[in-house]
């Protein structure tokens, strides 16, 4: 990945905190709470901050815990690779809590 492609995936990101906000943040600590990739080294708090960029815009076609659980799967094969992603099974609780907080977030009326 060249400079430019990596200014841009920042760009992005400081876009989905803004309109976000304390959402954003919940989502990355969500994941890295339950640690499926097993990288949470306690001080890199922010290590799921890149996935939580892509799992977010994707809620909105989400309509139930099943939904969340395949959607954060897919983007966790794609960060890290088929060969390397955990289990189906392992998403299931970070689901259930992104679920839970999303459909907090949208009944409090959504992106700021």
């Amino acid at each position: 990945m060249d400079q430019r492609e990596v200014s841009e995936r920042q760009e992005r990101r400081r876009g989905l905190k803004a309109a976000y906000g304390v959402f954003f943040d919940e989502v990355a600590a969500i994941l890295f709470r339950h640690d499926p990739e097993g990288i949470n080294f306690e001080s890199n708090t922010d290590e799921y901050e890149l996935e939580a960029g892509t799992i977010i815009p994707r809620l909105d076609g989400c309509t139930s815990t099943e939904d969340v659980q395949h959607l954060v799967h897919e983007e966790f094969r794609k960060w890290f690779s088929p060969g390397v992603t955990q289990p189906f099974e392992t998403f299931r609780q970070p689901a259930e809590d992104i679920w839970q907080a999303w459909t907090k977030f949208r009944e409090k009326g959504g992106p700021a």
